[in-house]
C-alpha cells in the first residue's frame, strides 16, 4: 500500500531557545505515508525517552502490519489501516508504562502523540495529548485534532472562552498522555482526501508561540519548497520565544492514491 509520490514529507525537530534538550521525537516514512510526532516529559531526560520510544513502536507495528492490514480491538468502521494505527499506539502505550516501572530514572515519563496515516484516498489520524494536526485546503486552516488538556476540558463546558484559553496558565496541563497508565483513550478519525492538501503536525512549542493566522500564512507560500516552510515555522517560534522544544512535520497531498483492487477484483469486474 505504498503512497509513495503520491505525498511529499518534511521534518524538522528543534530544541527551542530555552530548555537544554529536545524530548520530542518525530518519525516520517514516506512509502508507506506515516507521520509521527511526540512530544516527551519527565525528569532526568526520561521525556525524551518516552517520545523515542512511542515513535520507535508505532513505526515498526506499522511497517510490520500495513503490508496485510486486519486490525482488531474496538474500532468497528474503521477502515483496517485506521485500525492497525490504533492498536500500534497500545502497543507504545503499553511499552512506555513498563520501562517507566523498570527503571526508577524513568518513573512518571509519558509522551503526547500524534499519528498521521495516509491510505486509498484518505487520512487516518491517532491522537492523545496536545499535540496537533492541522490541515490547510483551499487556504483555509483546519485544526483537525482537539487538545487533551484541562483548559480545552473548561472551554467545553462554557467556562473559557477559546480566546482566554490561548493564554490560561494552565493551558498546558494535558489530561492524556501514552505510557503514564496501563491503558490509554486513543482519539481516532479519518479524514477524505485532496490533491493540494497540506496537512501540519506539531507540538505545542509551535502553537503556544503562534497563533493560527501566522501558521496559516506561513503554510501558504505555495512557492516556497516544504522543507523551507517547516524549517521557516520552527524559525518563528524561537523568535517569538522559542520556550519549548519545536518540532513540525508537513505533509502535502500531490496526487490521489485510491485503494488498490487485487487482481481477482479486477478480473471478476472486467467481466461483468
Amino acid at each position: 500500500m505504498s503512497v509513495r509520490g503520491s505525498i511529499a514529507f518534511a521534518g524538522v525537530s528543534d530544541a527551542g531557545r530555552v530548555r537544554a534538550h529536545n524530548e520530542d521525537s518525530i518519525g516520517i516514512d514516506e512509502g508507506l505515508g506515516i507521520a509521527l510526532l511526540a512530544d516527551g516529559m519527565g525528569g532526568h531526560n526520561a521525556g525524551e525517552v518516552a517520545s523515542a520510544l512511542a515513535v520507535e513502536v508505532v513505526m515498526r507495528e506499522l511497517r510490520r502490519r500495513l503490508p496485510h492490514p486486519e486490525g482488531g480491538g474496538d474500532w468497528a468502521g474503521f477502515a483496517p489501516a485506521t485500525r492497525v494505527l490504533a492498536e500500534a499506539v497500545h502497543k507504545a502505550n503499553a511499552a512506555i508504562h513498563e520501562a517507566a516501572a523498570a527503571r526508577p530514572q524513568c518513573r512518571g515519563m509519558g509522551t503526547t502523540l500524534v499519528g498521521l496515516l495516509f491510505h486509498d484516498d484518505r487520512a487516518s489520524i491517532a491522537h492523545v495529548g496536545d499535540s496537533r494536526v492541522y490541515r490547510l485546503r483551499a487556504g483555509v486552516l483546519e485544526q483537525l485534532t482537539t487538545d487533551h488538556t484541562l483548559v480545552q476540558e473548561l472551554v467545553a463546558r462554557g467556562f473559557y472562552t477559546p480566546e482566554e484559553a490561548a493564554t490560561a496558565l494552565n493551558r498546558n496541563v494535558i489530561t492524556r498522555a501514552l505510557g503514564t497508565e496501563p491503558q490509554v483513550a486513543v482519539d481516532l478519525q479519518e479524514e477524505a482526501v485532496r490533491p493540494g492538501d497540506l496537512f501540519l503536525l506539531c507540538s505545542d512549542g509551535l502553537s503556544d508561540m503562534m497563533d493560527d493566522g501566522e501558521i496559516a500564512a506561513e503554510l501558504a507560500r505555495a512557492d516556497s519548497p516544504l522543507e523551507a516552510r517547516a524549517r521557516r515555522l520552527v524559525a518563528l517560534a524561537n523568535a517569538h520565544g522559542g520556550r519549548d522544544n519545536i518540532s513540525v512535520i508537513l505533509a502535502e497531498v500531490r496526487r490521489p492514491f485510491p485503494a488498490r483492487r487485487s487482481w481477482w477484483r479486477r478480473l471478476v469486474t472486467w467481466f461483468d
